[in-house]
């Protein structure tokens, strides 16, 4: 406002006067919100911390103020109290509104925007009230402006725009105070998309309130819905007139656990596993309820639907194309909803025509490499007379659809088609492929088993040390093991408890496998053996080593096959799902249900928590249920969650930070030393070396946004939100780990930090590295097979001949049908592809609207800064021909770490969230 200006002096602040001041009632108004203003949000700042980080109004918030304007007079504590005793002066401050529409309506919500149209003229309209930050003393209780309607609502509803700006006036008076929350009430019969409501005309400046939600008629839903500000409060800070709102808020998003949801509705609840099967429709469909003491796992989003008729412990299934409830601001916008259903609708074109052929074909497995790289030249135009008899129907749909039906070269082999068969890009992979994960160091030659010999038989391995003496450089398998030259991936604990059940299935088999490398001098892996396992016994156990003629290429191959059918199947069910999809859902629904949109960390953990209940409904819905996607293109089949469920009994929260993982899997010991406190025992590990980049960036960002706001341990034990945040993400979230004592404490900034980097990271980074690749990599078949569907044959076996007259037909036929991988490959091209509204690791939409706290917006910008130098370095270290790894001739560079990228399939990118 034209005549304030706030100034430092001795440490203090003091507000001035310029020279064209005149001390009107309407002025002495002004001046008093000021001071009110500076001195609450500063006092509170100052009583938590010596430093002024509470300072909330600057020059450049008052409007029209300059920086050149000299002062004439400070306004002193006796003027503010002559001005404070006069007579309430009524104003008007105006709001402006951004509602975002609907690029497409069906016919009900077309018919519905007509009725709005026609009520809001007869006085059913959308009424705004503000709220205060302040008591009245009169009333006890927060003050309010009057009631006001959004202007022209219809005479707007006709424009064609992704984004339409309203205003509203509202009525206050002079002891108002600052607006601390707005009540908003849709008398329409419509939900509309609020973004955001601006109000000006208050002398502390702008406010801001960032909404982000559908406002649902109250039709449906009667009571009010209530907007915070953009001010950041911890609960002991919340002012008074505000205290109220915010338990309330917290209590509708709670609900009370009973009742079946509706789709508006914005309640945060959880359940366990139950709605996976569907008895009802076969006992083959039947599975058992994930979560509790028989199976433990994560808790999802409750939905309270009924029961099945057949089991009545087991939730009603919704089917697809019919949506799964989450709380309504957590579906998919339409931006993102558009990009995924493109992606379903290629989905299901890319299977409709394989699956006709399929029918009537009398034999659909793929014949040879020539089939698959058809998939990529010609799509799924396939030349046989067959297709003459198809409905014509398809005929059309393959004639208007070819570039729909063409699948894109999967990066894999758009540089080196033949990589993949390569011993060297094989063990690359397991460094800088899509599974980085489940490398580690190996400790004691042979391996040993961790399974109960009482239930699963002798632990010990089948690999000797003549099976891999001449692999390692005239070095023992002792000094190998000393000088850290042995890795292994090991699936043998995993997958040898449902090996049994697997292979009993039609058209699956598997064995749990351990692979070993060698570290050679050059600074990459090389395999050394495979070892195959169908039972505990030593006789159901045999170790492959690297081919030495034509016969065993074709089983060497055959063995890594089956290596990636394991990976595949733990990459997507443990690494994948259960690690970053389930584990961080219990996090998000306690922190929507026990912190404040106001809290601090509330607004640190929005962008990571965004779109990721709805992505996991849609996963329970088609992917991991049973007869889904997962169970059909997968290895296990229907005992693919129980893989999963296994897994979960021996994750840590504790150990789900990169460094924490990294000496978990002796990949890396502590040293003070290095840049990020580790020395990696593998130089060349690109995953790695990327993530403790990102990693560290998290860390920092978060360590001084934590700090700001807590300066002292006490204000983290004794804030209530958070820790009733923390202790019901374990307690219920995690019920069935709830007991472990390596959950982390919660009782000091470090422990605060490491917990909240953990969960940006697992949301972020760690996802992002697992997730974006599984088109550029499994996109071409036989570099990761999903599914297996024959054992590797013994020389005393009946198809040893079928195999010997023709490997590559054999190889082939192992391999997953043409129905199976096109399904699979249509399904992650989907999962691997990045949306338009996509917002990635340092970005944040509308950052003033983000943190009412001047400070942290700059940390944020400071963490942005770091975030693009990282993109920059790991652009630098894809063009060093010393990390081989990761450049080289026909070599992938690793990007699945490089923070920014474009929509579509890209093999980069790390959005903020788990939002595919």
């Amino acid at each position: 406002m034209a005549g304030v200006k706030e100034m430092m002096s001795g440490g203090r602040s003091v507000m001035v006067m310029n020279k064209s001041s005149s001390l009107t009632p309407i002025s002495r108004f002004l001046y008093q919100n000021v001071e009110q203003q500076f001195c609450f949000s500063s006092s509170k700042r100052l009583n938590s911390n010596n430093k002024n980080k509470g300072l909330r109004i600057s020059c450049e918030s008052i409007s029209g103020s300059s920086s050149n304007s000299s002062p004439l007079a400070v306004i002193s504590e006796n003027l503010f109290r002559i001005s404070s005793k006069e007579k309430a002066v009524e104003f008007k401050v105006r709001g402006v509104i951004i509602v975002k529409k609907k690029n497409k309506e069906d016919f009900k919500e077309t018919f519905l925007n007509h009725v709005d149209d026609f009520t809001d003229k007869i006085g059913r309209n959308v009424v705004l009230e503000l709220i205060s930050t302040q008591i009245d003393p009169n009333t006890k209780e927060a003050k309010k402006s009057k009631a006001a309607v959004i202007r022209n609502w219809s005479k707007k509803s006709k424009i064609k725009a992704e984004r339409v700006t309203y205003t509203v006036d509202f009525m206050v008076d002079s002891n108002f105070g600052v607006p601390g929350a707005i009540t908003v009430t849709n008398k329409h019969q419509k939900e509309f998309f609020l973004e955001t409501i601006t109000i000006e005309g208050f002398a502390s400046g702008a406010v801001h309130f960032p909404c982000n939600s559908w406002v649902q008629s109250t039709k449906d839903h009667p009571n009010k819905r209530i907007f915070f500000s953009n001010m950041p409060y911890l609960p002991y800070e919340t002012p008074e007139g505000m205290k109220e709102l915010r338990e309330k808020e917290l209590e509708a998003l709670r609900g009370d656990g009973t009742g079946v949801r509706k789709l508006s509705d914005r309640i945060y609840d959880f359940a366990t596993y139950n709605d996976l099967g569907n008895p009802d429709m076969g006992i083959d469909l039947a599975r058992p309820e994930f979560g509790g003491e028989s199976i433990p796992y994560p808790r999802r989003c409750r939905t309270g639907r009924l029961p099945t008729d057949t089991d009545i412990n087991m939730e009603s299934r919704v089917e697809k194309p019919l949506p799964i409830y989450v709380p309504r601001d957590e579906a998919f916008e339409e931006t993102k909803k558009h990009t995924f259903s493109a992606g379903r609708l290629r989905a299901v074109l890319h299977n409709l025509y394989p699956s006709l052929v399929a029918n009537i074909l009398a034999h659909h497995d793929f014949k040879g490499f020539a089939d698959v790289d058809d998939l990529y030249k010609e799509g799924l135009l396939l030349k046989f007379d067959e297709f003459k008899k198809l409905p014509k129907i398809v005929h059309k749909i393959q004639e208007s659809s070819e570039g729909i039906l063409k699948y894109d070269t999967p990066m894999i082999i758009a540089k080196d088609k033949f990589a993949w068969l390569r011993d060297d890009e094989f063990a690359r992979q397991a460094l800088a492929g899509i599974n980085p994960v489940n490398i580690e160091r190996l400790e004691v030659f042979p391996p040993v088993s961790k399974l109960d010999a009482n239930i699963y038989g002798p632990q010990e391995s089948a690999l000797k040390e003549e099976h891999i003496l001449r692999y390692l450089e005239g070095m023992s398998t002792q000094q190998a093991l000393e000088e850290n030259k042995l890795f292994m991936i090991d699936f043998h604990d995993i997958y040898l408890p449902f090996v049994e059940r697997i292979n009993a299935l039609d058209g699956r088999k598997t064995y749990a496998t351990r692979t070993l490398f060698f570290l050679s001098s050059t600074g990459t892996l090389k395999p050394i053996a495979i070892e195959l396992s169908l039972a505990s016994e030593a006789s159901s156990k045999k170790v492959l080593t690297p081919p030495n003629c034509a016969t065993s290429s074709w089983i060497w191959q055959l063995a890594k096959a089956h290596v990636g059918s394991n990976d595949a199947g733990v990459h997507q069910l443990v690494n994948h799902w259960l690690r970053t999809h389930a584990a961080l859902e219990p996090f998000i629904l306690a922190a929507h249900r026990q912190m404040s949109a106001m809290h601090p960390i509330f607004k640190l953990l929005d962008p990571h928590m965004r779109y990721t209940l709805g992505i996991n409904c849609i996963a329970r819905q088609t992917l991991i249920s049973g007869g889904g996607v997962i169970e059909s293109c997968f290895t296990p089949g229907p005992y693919c969650m129980g893989i999963s469920a296994e897994a979960y009994k021996t994750w840590r929260f504790d150990l789900e930070g990169l460094p924490a993982d990294l000496i978990r899997r002796g990949m890396a010991i502590e040293d003070p030393s290095q840049p990020h406190g580790l020395k990696l025992t593998i130089e060349d590990y690109p995953y790695a070396t990327d993530g403790l980049l990102i990693w560290s960036a998290i860390e920092k960002w978060v360590k001084t946004y934590v700090t700001h706001y807590y300066p002292d341990p006490d204000l983290i034990r004794n804030d209530r939100e958070l820790q009733a945040w923390y202790r019901e993400s374990i307690e219920v979230g995690h019920a069935d780990l709830r007991h472990a004592d390596w959950w982390p404490k919660l009782s000091n900034g470090d422990d605060l930090v490491y917990v909240l980097t953990t969960l940006i990271w697992l949301a972020s980074a760690q996802h992002a590295a697992l997730n974006f690749g599984q088109y550029p990599y499994g996109g071409y078949v036989p570099n990761r097979p999903t599914l297996m569907r024959k054992l590797i044959p013994d020389e005393n076996d009946p198809e040893y001949a079928t195999f010997h007259d023709d490997p590559q037909r054999y190889f082939f036929t192992s391999l997953p049908s043409l129905l199976q991988a096109t399904k699979l490959m249509a399904v992650v091209d989907s999962l691997s592809t990045h949306s338009p509204d996509e917002e990635y690791l340092g970005e944040r939409s509308q950052p003033s609207t983000w943190s009412g706290d001047a400070e942290i917006v700059e940390a944020f910008y400071g963490f942005s800064a770091e975030i693009q130098q990282i993109e920059r370095e790991i652009e630098k270290r894809n063009s060093n021909p010393n990390l081989k790894n990761r450049c080289g001739a026909g070599v992938q560079p690793y990007e699945l770490l490089a923070p920014s990228s474009e929509p579509g399939v890209t093999c980069r990118g790390v959005p903020n969230s788990v939002s595919i």
